[in-house]
């Protein structure tokens, strides 16, 4: 048992901010499905008029979306602990400001969740082994309970880091030519993002390529 401890305001905020945002992409999503479904309502002339309209709302949405970002930002920036946790973070190649911003909410500012593996778990990285005594085994899977928007925020941040050269796309194109499959090494690619974030984090210095720790011998 740990004491429990409340969140500072600017965490509130940018956890109210976070939920806000989050809400605001889905109905922007929604729109803009409803927006190639326009089309079919082209024959009793209602497309123009409904696409239009359809448009001004998202075209307000993205404008909310944008100023909740800006916020978002702003709040980090007045706190010392989150500013300087974000800038190590986005240090790490594919390491963007959402999931900067969901690792601070996810993790209480890394006080409730302060392992890397901990949160490889908790974003449905790590696949447990399911067996029913001795005999009877199943194919390993992510928890039902893992948090789906950090793992797809992740995926994104695993699809942008082997777009651009570092470490991680030799990693990618490496096991993909030795026949592993995509989805495998992605889910590798964002485990090692997890804990790539949590070693800066937790020794407060920026990602380097090439680290060589002084306390291994040579």
């Amino acid at each position: 048992m740990k004491p429990w401890e409340a969140s500072p305001a600017s965490l509130k905020k940018l956890k109210v901010l976070l939920s806000e945002r989050r809400s605001k992409i889905k109905l922007r999503t929604a729109l803009l499905q409803q927006n190639k479904n326009y089309a079919n309502l082209k024959s009793i002339g209602l497309d123009r008029k409904l696409i239009k309209m359809n448009k001004e709302e998202i075209a307000l949405l993205s404008h909310h979306i944008e100023s909740l970002e800006k916020e978002m930002d702003l709040v980090i920036k007045s706190d010392g602990e989150l500013s300087e946790k974000s800038a190590l973070m986005q240090s790490i190649p594919g390491v963007g400001r959402v999931l900067t911003w969901m690792f601070l909410a996810k993790t209480e500012n890394f006080r409730n969740i302060t392992t890397a593996r901990k949160m490889a778990c908790y974003s449905g990285v790590v696949p447990f082994d399911h067996q029913s005594g001795s005999s009877i085994r199943f194919r390993p899977r992510v928890s039902m309970f893992s948090d789906r928007s950090l793992k797809s925020v992740l995926h994104l941040a695993s699809m942008s880091v082997i777009r651009s050269e570092n470490d991680l796309r030799s990693y990618y194109l490496r096991k993909v030519s030795e026949g592993k499959n995509k989805m495998l090494v992605l889910n590798n690619i964002r485990n090692k993002i997890i804990h790539r974030i949590f070693a800066v984090v937790n020794s407060g210095r920026n990602y380097e390529k090439n680290y060589q720790n002084n306390l291994v011998c040579p």
